[in-house]
């Protein structure tokens, strides 16, 4: 199975939301990663025909299959996608357990069964994932009763609902206490093993132990894209952590990307600083340990213009 984008464009106006995007996804969980207005959203609208794309193609490939225009397959295509927008709207005086039933009416689960057989496959498919998404006590509850991440929670319910090919989840773990968003983590990692899960996401370590890959955007160009951990290797020997005086700091801040101030635990110098720069900002500042964070930091923090200082 695979889903490729060749030199996919879209402009508002002067605006160049995505420029010749191109990549290959195969089962997995790719991560999108960038700032605002960097063209996450317009990606995800276009590969859910939501918005139409400029120019170029996105193809699908279903195992043993051929490549076929996402366009040209239509419901054929969407009825393979799961998708779960940051602000999914719900009915507020439906149950969860209504919703869900409505949202399997949509998707035509059990397409070609009886009318019991057909019944029983998606009560089945809405109890398994509402154990899943932890939310199987709540099943008959008023959707306006919720709390935000237990509708966060039923938005991903109902986009895994029907076992889609793709799974395009926008912000899933938004609002969700760590616990959770341990649980949904876990969950999604484990359901792209046979499923190409694409992720939007402004909290990094959400994805960084579960991606296969990480694409990078910015101002709609794809910066870097690479497994996680031959993206921490960029940032060998270029986080450093500095102790310091308390009057130090904002002297410091101008002159250098601070990714973290905390208490050092020493009285003399109180401060300590992690610090990214390309060589050893200060002889007594020590090498630390990079995380995707730092790399990310480092392509789009304030000062990554001036990174190597």
């Amino acid at each position: 199975m695979k889903l490729s984008f060749q030199n996919v464009c879209k402009s508002y106006g002067s605006n160049r939301a995505l420029q010749n995007f191109t990549i290959s996804m195969t089962p997995g969980v790719y991560a999108l990663l960038g700032a605002n207005g960097s063209g996450k959203t317009t990606l995800m609208s276009i590969i859910t025909d939501n918005l139409r794309a400029d120019c170029g193609e996105i193809t699908f490939e279903e195992p043993e299959g051929r490549p076929e225009n996402i366009l040209n397959m239509g419901v054929r295509f969407r009825q393979r996608l799961g998708y779960m927008p940051q602000y999914p709207g719900m009915y507020p005086n439906f149950t969860v357990e209504q919703f869900l039933q409505y949202m399997a009416v949509l998707k035509n689960l059990g397409n070609g069964l009886g009318r019991t057989e057909k019944r029983s496959l998606i009560e089945r498919q809405i109890a398994d994932v509402l154990r899943r998404v932890e939310l199987d006590e709540v099943s008959d509850r008023k959707i306006s009763s919720l709390s935000g991440g237990m509708k966060q929670r039923l938005g991903l319910a109902q986009a895994v609902l029907g076992n889609p090919s793709v799974l395009i989840l926008d912000e899933p773990t938004a609002g969700l206490d760590p616990k959770q968003r341990i649980t949904i983590r876990n969950y999604i990692s484990e359901i792209a093993l046979n499923k190409i899960v694409i992720i939007a996401t402004h909290v990094v370590s959400d994805v960084e132990f579960i991606a296969k890959e990480i694409i990078l955007l910015k101002k709609g160009v794809i910066v870097d894209a690479a497994p996680p951990q031959k993206l921490v290797e960029n940032m060998d020997g270029k986080v450093w952590l500095v102790h310091c005086a308390e009057d130090d700091v904002p002297t410091i801040q101008n002159q250098y990307l601070i990714t973290n101030i905390s208490p050092s635990g020493d009285s003399e110098l109180p401060a300590c600083l992690r610090i990214l720069c390309g060589q050893q900002p200060f002889a007594s500042a020590v090498p630390a340990a990079p995380t995707l964070e730092d790399y990310y930091l480092q392509l789009f923090g304030e000062k990554s213009e001036h990174f190597s200082k």
